[in-house]
């Protein structure tokens, strides 16, 4: 027992001298640091040492003549010693001055180009082969090559015609006619000396016709603005041809049923009669 208590209150003296210790050391650099720092007093200026301007506390500034005038208007004639006006530059001023805008504008010439500009080549008439219609104006040669008529909006083949609820699949019907018409026949086409890649947009003829004609003719095209083949498509409007009448395909012709009796019996061989359960 006298064991517990002497361990006990040795921890408890030691804790004691350990906040005797750390009181001791913080008032000594308290004192050591206000040793080194001395003390700074403000002092306030006196108002009687401060001279009279005379007005300035209305915001008015002596003349030579005794006269107040405002402070601004003192400062404006300090900066402009010959008394002219200062230029207002608040933003809702801003602006070009009367003379220019009274004005009426002149147009100038445009400057020259710094350079010459760039020919485009000539086109020049080339046979192309193989064509494959992609649709009604659209032809694909080589892969990767297309071509579209000029003069024709370009169509695509998953156009549907029809009304009344009625409608028809006239673009695919309009590739088939132009395939029918092209028939893989050599197109004759202005096209860049140098080839194309792309898209190219040109005139081609098929044995001296022009198929951007017989599309037109046979409604199975739309003209641009201002083609000459405006003419062509409106009375193939008028008419009901193509894209603007009904489905071209015949449907109402039902298949003749195969006559049993007129087909004449196989003769029997040796061997179906020998196996006749075959």
């Amino acid at each position: 027992m006298k064991r517990h208590l002497t361990t006990t209150g040795g921890g408890l003296l030691g804790i004691f001298l350990t906040v005797v210790l750390l009181e001791s050391g913080a008032s000594v650099i308290q004192g050591r640091q206000s040793a080194a720092t001395p003390e700074f007093t403000l002092e306030t200026p006196d108002l009687s040492d401060v001279p009279d301007l005379g007005g300035s506390e209305t915001g008015e500034a002596a003349t030579d003549g005794g006269a107040q005038v405002p402070i601004d208007a003192a400062e404006n004639s300090a900066a402009d010693p010959e008394g002219k006006s200062a230029r207002d530059i608040a933003p809702e001023q801003f602006g070009l001055p009367e003379e220019v805008t009274a004005k009426p504008l002149a147009r100038v010439e445009a400057r020259q180009p710094l350079s010459d500009p760039v020919a485009k080549p000539e086109p020049v008439p080339s046979v192309l082969r193989h064509p494959v219609a992609l649709s009604a104006g659209l032809i694909q040669f080589d892969g990767d090559r297309l071509l579209q008529l000029d003069g024709l909006v370009s169509q695509t083949a998953e156009r549907t015609c029809g009304a009344n609820g009625k409608s028809w699949p006239c673009g695919i019907v309009a590739r088939t006619a132009f395939r029918n018409f092209l028939r893989a026949r050599a197109l004759l086409c202005d096209i860049p000396k140098n080839g194309w890649e792309g898209t190219l947009t040109t005139t081609c003829t098929v044995n001296n016709t022009d198929p951007a004609v017989w599309l037109a003719e046979n409604g199975w095209a739309e003209a641009e603005a201002g083609s000459p083949l405006e003419d062509k498509v409106e009375a193939a409007r008028k008419s009901r041809l193509g894209f603007f009448g009904g489905d071209p395909r015949d449907f109402s012709a039902t298949p003749v049923p195969l006559d049993e009796t007129a087909v004449p019996e196989e003769p029997q061989t040796d061997a179906d009669a020998r196996e006749p359960g075959l």
